[in-house]
């Protein structure tokens, strides 16, 4: 009885979803993002806050110039990991990303697992960038927002929370919600034009930055040594995160198998 019973529960736990494979691309969702459009989308959200942030922090507190081989290591790794996206999102074209892929190839209980912690991995990502860019626009105000905020609500005194309530992360992400809930397509525009902007800023930086290049800020290359410059490698691999979105995005994708490959490496 016993036996029978563990049995059971491993073919509970272990079931798969079957009825998708390779070559199943039926879907009741549009297939309208292009090759160009998923490369946008993915780097949408890789070049994000983590690019801007992390370059100071990283170079300042751990590397120093060596820096470029923390990304370059952080690079590499990153493309290892999208080629196992890739490969998923090409034979799965479907919605759902690796719970998806862990569903068919391990089964249910693990695909829960997962799928709670892409959720919350979700969340978490979209409150923190949500808050990034009010603190950006704060700044850049002189503290305007915080401010007024404290002077209206007052001071939030809970240990490991803000000091302040800030309505306009959740204005700004309900904002974007609604973009989103206009249509795959419409969002990919807004996509686009916010990526254009993105590295339009940052190559206009790289740009007036070799202006006031000096070869002596590159001495004593790595000042940390090499444990400094894996350690910058470990964070430096945030800024590499969200080529995976373009897998939650393959079931609308015109020509997955062929498009999703070339997207996410094009991204990284």
């Amino acid at each position: 009885m016993w036996k029978n019973s563990l049995v059971n529960l491993h073919n509970l736990f272990s079931r798969k979803k079957t009825f998708l494979s390779a070559c199943n691309q039926d879907t009741n969702l549009k297939r309208c993002l292009s090759t160009l459009d998923l490369t946008l989308i993915g780097i949408g959200s890789t070049l994000g806050s983590g690019i801007y942030v992390l370059t100071g922090e990283v170079a300042k507190t751990k590397t120093g110039p060596a820096i470029v081989i923390s990304f370059l290591i952080a690079a590499f790794a990153s493309i290892l990991s999208g080629l196992c996206y890739a490969e998923f999102a090409a034979r799965i074209p479907k919605a759902g990303s690796a719970y998806v892929y862990c569903y068919v190839t391990m089964g249910e209980f693990w695909a829960f697992i997962i799928g709670w912690n892409l959720l919350l991995e979700y969340i978490i990502g979209a409150s923190v960038v949500a808050r990034g860019l009010i603190a950006y626009i704060d700044t850049l105000a002189g503290g305007v927002i915080k401010n007024q905020t404290l002077a209206i609500t007052g001071e939030v005194k809970i240990p490991g929370m803000s000091s302040y309530i800030d309505f306009l992360s959740f204005v700004v992400v309900m904002v974007f919600t609604v973009f989103i809930s206009c249509g795959m397509k419409n969002s990919a525009r807004l996509n686009n034009v916010c990526v254009v902007i993105n590295i339009v800023t940052i190559l206009s930086v790289i740009s007036v930055g070799t202006f006031y290049a000096k070869i002596e800020n590159w001495s004593n290359f790595a000042p940390f040594g090499f444990d400094g410059v894996i350690a910058g490698a470990s964070t430096c691999f945030f800024s590499f995160i969200g080529f995976d979105v373009i897998a939650n995005v393959s079931e609308e994708a015109k020509n997955p198998s062929k498009s999703i490959p070339i997207s996410m490496i094009g991204t990284i």
